[in-house]
């Protein structure tokens, strides 16, 4: 494939992501031995859009009060439920995440237990947060990042008396690069062929729910917006009848982004409007996609993995076509602001 590297893959994501499954087990198992009261998971930009799916996760399948705040607002609205017992996450690719930053000096000024992903070493946010995993490269680090969260938030589960399933959610974990590397591989010529088509569209309307609400989030405003520079706008699929539809015409680029949770149907009915408007409906199933190995149980949560690894080849063909490198800024850590 185009600008991927299969071996890298495996070996950074499988083999040596994890490889952290017992050091995230004994933080997590540390942090409940402890007590905590609720969990708050901070970030911005990209990383907080990557907190949504697990805040969905939580408040559809536990009673485990979460949170997922984006760092600058959670530092001057004084949220009433964040005390000393509350336990806070967050993940960083760089480490240097000004408003993460921050954040992590606010909770821990106050009390509350810290725990990070970080993919560089010797960074400010390895150094600051009680407990640190660092991944140790930038390169694939979403996908890793993914895939730790799930074994972090399901160990809260289970240690919360919610989830008997966890080894062998565990196991099925650890299918998940290689059904991933089989999705890309699947999905890699209509990756190329969208971003040939769209070369030149100058507007995309994104649409997802559930646990892909934040995929569609980051992909509209942290690729597409500031990678390459097009205008987009990320719709939840439950508000799109509520105002957006209206601007739905002949030539609109709407893509729709399909998972395998509670909240299908809403998409389904995106799709159902959609497909009689406009010639230009992308829909980006996850059902589409064979996960060998794992149930149906877990391919509902598995699929935000998915979702985001098919649209990153998306990302690499339009730099491609555009002439557009994905490292490209006009402002973003240019100019202070």
């Amino acid at each position: 494939m185009f600008n991927f590297d299969e071996e890298l893959f495996l070996r950074l994501v499988e083999k040596e992501g994890l490889a952290y499954r017992s050091q995230i087990e004994d933080i997590v198992d540390g942090i409940c031995s402890k007590g905590y009261s609720n969990i708050f998971m901070i970030g911005a930009g990209g990383t907080i859009a990557m907190m949504y799916p697990y805040e969905y996760i939580l408040k559809s399948s536990s009673k485990i009060d979460a949170h997922a705040e984006i760092a600058a607002e959670f530092l001057v609205m004084n949220n009433k439920h964040f005390s000393k017992d509350s336990v806070c996450i967050f993940t960083s690719v760089s480490g240097t995440t000004k408003e993460t930053i921050e954040a992590i000096e606010y909770c821990k000024e106050r009390g509350a237990t810290t725990f990070a992903l970080v993919a560089e070493p010797d960074t400010p946010i390895t150094k600051l947060v009680d407990h640190c995993i660092t991944t140790g490269s930038e390169k694939h680090s979403f996908d890793t990042f993914f895939m730790l969260l799930y074994m972090v938030v399901f160990r809260f589960m289970y240690n919360n008396n919610e989830f008997p399933q966890y080894e062998q959610f565990t196991k099925e974990v650890a299918l998940l690069p290689q059904a991933i590397l089989d999705a890309v591989k699947a999905f890699d010529k209509r990756a190329e062929a969208f971003a040939v088509e769209h070369k030149d569209t100058n507007y995309h309307m994104m649409v997802g729910s559930g646990n892909l609400w934040g995929n569609t989030y980051s992909y509209a405003m942290c690729v597409l917006e500031e990678m390459q520079w097009i205008p987009a706008k990320s719709i939840h699929a439950a508000e799109f009848f509520h105002g957006t539809l209206e601007l739905v015409v002949e030539d609109t680029s709407v893509i729709l982004l399909k998972g395998e949770d509670e909240t299908r149907p809403l998409a389904d009915r995106v799709e159902r409007f959609a497909e009689k408007v406009t010639k230009r409906l992308t829909v980006i199933d996850t059902k589409d996609f064979v996960m060998e190995g794992i149930s149906d149980e877990f391919r509902k949560h598995f699929a935000v993995s998915i979702n985001w690894a098919l649209l990153s080849r998306i990302s690499v063909y339009l730099e491609r076509e555009r002439n557009h490198p994905l490292t490209l800024r006009r402002y973003y850590r240019k100019m202070e602001y």
